[in-house]
C-alpha cells in the first residue's frame, strides 16, 4: 500500500496517485513483455513453434511405472501400468472427449469402475505430460505469465517466469516458476506451490536435466529434487512419426518398446 504525507493538498495527492499508477502500469507492461520475450526464446530453443505443432506421437514412462502413448493431434491416449497390488491396467481413451475403455488384468471394466478408471487416466495424462512438457505450455490459454526477476543458483543467474492459472486445469490454484538458463534458453529448474500446500509452505523445486533432441523438439529426462536428492525419472522418451492404430484400440496390442523407431 502507498502512504502519502498528510500535508499534501488533495489535488497533489490525486496527481501523485495518477503518476504512480501510470508508472506501475508501464512497469507491469514491460515485465509482461519481458516474460513473453523469454517464453518465445524458450520455445525457439526447444525446437520452435512449428516443430512443436507438427509433433504428433509422444511416448514416455513416468516415474518408472506409467507408460503413455499419446496422439497429440487426435487426442488418442493409451495408459498402461501395474499398480502396487500387482494388477495390470490398460486404459484407452480420448483426452478431448474423455470417452474410452479400460481393462484390469485383461477384464474389461464397466460402470463405476470404468468411470473411475477414465477419470484417473485423464488426471494421470494431465499430471505426467506437464512433468514432461511444461516449457512448451508457457503461453497456453488460461496461463498468466509474468517475469519474476532473477535468482542465482550454483553460479548461474536465472531469469524466472511465474505461471498462474485462470480457471484451467484440475488445480487452478497452483503456481509455477520456470528458471530459464540465459545461455541455452532452456528451463533448468522449476518450482511450484500447489493449491493443496499449507499456507507459508516453501515452493518445491526440481532440477530438469538431460535435455536431448527427440524428433524435432527438445525434451529432458531427469528430474531431481535438490533438497532431498529424490529423483523422478522420465524414461523411454520418444517422438514418433507414427504409431499403429492398434495401440489405441486394443489392450492386447504390443506398444513399441524403448529403442524401437
Amino acid at each position: 500500500m502507498l502512504h502519502f504525507r498528510t500535508f499534501r493538498r488533495p489535488g497533489t495527492l490525486f496527481l501523485g496517485i495518477c503518476v504512480l499508477s501510470f508508472a506501475f502500469a508501464q512497469s507491469t507492461v514491460a515485465e509482461d513483455n519481458k516474460a513473453q520475450t523469454l517464453a518465445a526464446q524458450v520455445m525457439e530453443a526447444l525446437g520452435g513453434e512449428e516443430a512443436w505443432q507438427a509433433t504428433r506421437f509422444i511416448r514416455f514412462k513416468f516415474a518408472g511405472f506409467r507408460t503413455h502413448h499419446w496422439d497429440k493431434h487426435a487426442g488418442r491416449h493409451r495408459l498402461e501400468f501395474t499398480d502396487r497390488d500387482g494388477h495390470h491396467h490398460v486404459i484407452l481413451h480420448n483426452v478431448v472427449n474423455r470417452q474410452g475403455k479400460g481393462w484390469r488384468d485383461g477384464t474389461m471394466l464397466a460402470g463405476d469402475e470404468l468411470t473411475k478408471a477414465l477419470e484417473s487416466a485423464h488426471a494421470a495424462w494431465i499430471n505426467d505430460t506437464y512433468w514432461l512438457l511444461m516449457p512448451y505450455k508457457l503461453r497456453d490459454p488460461g496461463v498468466t505469465l509474468t517475469y519474476d526477476g532473477q535468482e542465482t543458483v550454483a553460479g548461474v543467474t536465472y531469469d524466472k517466469l511465474h505461471l498462474s492459472f485462470a480457471g484451467v486445469g484440475l488445480t487452478p490454484g497452483d503456481q509455477y516458476w520456470a528458471y530459464i538458463n540465459p545461455e541455452t534458453h532452456l528451463m533448468d529448474r522449476w518450482a511450484y506451490s500447489l493449491q493443496s500446500h499449507e499456507e507459508g509452505q516453501e515452493p518445491t523445486q526440481w532440477d530438469w536435466t538431460g535435455w536431448q533432441r527427440h524428433g524435432e523438439i527438445m525434451l529432458a529426462s531427469g528430474r531431481k529434487n535438490p533438497a532431498s536428492g529424490r529423483e523422478l525419472p522420465l524414461a523411454d522418451i520418444a517422438v514418433l512419426e507414427s504409431i499403429p492404430d492398434s495401440t489405441f484400440e486394443s489392450p492386447d496390442s504390443e506398444p513399441m518398446k524403448e529403442g524401437e523407431p
